[in-house]
């Protein structure tokens, strides 16, 4: 693994890739003139640091432009919609359970500037128990239907193979899987089969235990080589590499210092050599750290995290708030121009 440093943006990227001291994060606006390699060692995981023009490798792993995802362009960040269809997620349960609400709240999202919209029918909120399959799908389906109708993108947030192969049948494009497709053994053959784009994130156990003492050597270091051995079963069961977007699932089995560390070194996902996803949206280390208990009013700490995420150049960005992570972006974007 390798952490991208020495972080550039605007024109200090630009005159940095032109004098050869920097090089192109992922093909994105920032730059990095640093690299942090890492050695396992007992007792844990050692880092050393050197400059980018020392380590071609790195500049290789770290600075290849990525391909669209799901046909979505990620030369600028993208935002993803949240639109849960549950009674009890952590902070919208109930809200657009009803499926016209759901509808109206999907399109309220794409007028926003959600390039996505991620529907799921199934709370994985800390503690949460399984739900049935049938009930997921009578849940997520006609809100699915009804919003691949009016030309929205959609991403349908499911561990179940069946769930999966429902929406991808009616239009989602992207599956957006908690357990990195392992949950259930048919599914990477069911993304594999349809074409569909994957989201493959980290969970360290499961919702009804992931929160009871995580345990890392280096959360991140092992993150990325869990990531990296999923997206290689991925690939083999016949999911190309351009279909696979990575997400290191903070708040999933992570305490408050995992999920800092995580963020600190979200740049390192890059070098999956696949687009990198985040969702930090009104999560609970906000709440602990800023001292918000209302999941609806952690909106700044959301913000401050997307634009800690945004600084390592992470593409892809799964927001409740999309009006306000866009508006954002926005001024991110106006920042940081064109490196390339």
């Amino acid at each position: 693994m390798f952490n991208p440093l020495g972080l550039l943006t605007g024109d200090a990227a630009v005159r940095g890739i032109a004098a050869r001291t920097a090089f192109p994060l992922a093909g994105g606006p920032v730059a990095f003139s640093m690299v942090e390699t890492f050695k396992a060692s007992p007792p844990g995981i050692v880092s050393d640091y050197m400059p980018a023009t020392e380590h071609s490798g790195a500049v290789a792993t770290l600075g290849a432009a990525r391909t669209p995802f799901a046909g979505i362009d990620l030369s600028r960040p993208v935002v993803i919609g949240v639109v849960n269809v549950t009674p009890d997620s952590f902070s919208d349960g109930g809200d657009y359970a009803d499926p016209a609400q759901a509808i109206d709240q999907a399109m309220r999202l794409v007028a926003e500037g959600a390039a996505i919209i991620d529907i799921g029918g199934e709370s994985t909120r800390p503690g949460a128990d399984p739900m049935p399959v049938g009930d997921e799908i009578a849940r997520v389906i006609p809100v699915i239907q009804a919003a691949v109708a009016e030309g929205i993108t959609v991403s349908v947030d499911t561990r179940r193979s069946t769930v999966m192969r429902a929406a991808i049948d009616a239009g989602a494009r992207i599956v957006n899987d908690i357990s990195a497709l392992m949950d259930d053994t048919h599914a990477p053959g069911v993304v594999a089969e349809t074409g569909a784009s994957v989201v493959l994130m980290h969970m360290q156990g499961r919702p009804d235990t992931m929160q009871q003492a995580p345990l890392y050597r280096l959360a991140s270091y092992d993150i990325f080589e869990w990531l990296s051995a999923r997206i290689d079963a991925c690939v083999a069961a016949g999911i190309p590499h351009d279909r696979i977007a990575v997400d290191p699932g903070i708040g999933f089995g992570k305490t408050d210092d995992h999920n800092m560390e995580i963020l600190q070194r979200a740049g390192a996902f890059h070098g999956t050599g696949c687009a990198v996803a985040v969702g930090v949206s009104r999560k609970s280390f906000i709440g602990r750290i800023a001292g918000v208990e209302n999941p609806k009013d952690r909106l700044p700490g959301t913000i401050a995290a997307t634009m800690l995420a945004l600084s390592r150049g992470v593409q892809i960005h799964r927001v409740h708030d999309v009006a306000a992570a866009v508006q954002a972006i926005a001024i991110w974007n106006a920042h940081a121009g064109e490196v390339a």
